[in-house]
């Protein structure tokens, strides 16, 4: 039983761990820069 409820612990951390270092991932993949449109009203540009 207490083997048991070790690796439920040990399954939980690694999922957390798993999800956190996923959502940074994620964090670090968004764009930064400058975006520049053309469009009706001309051109736009704008800083990330």
């Amino acid at each position: 039983m207490n083997r048991n409820i070790l690796y439920l612990i040990i399954g939980s951390l690694a999922a957390v761990v798993a999800v956190l270092s996923y959502q940074f991932y994620q964090q670090r993949q968004k764009t930064t820069g400058v975006e520049i449109s053309i469009g009706e009203r001309g051109i736009s540009i704008e800083k990330k």
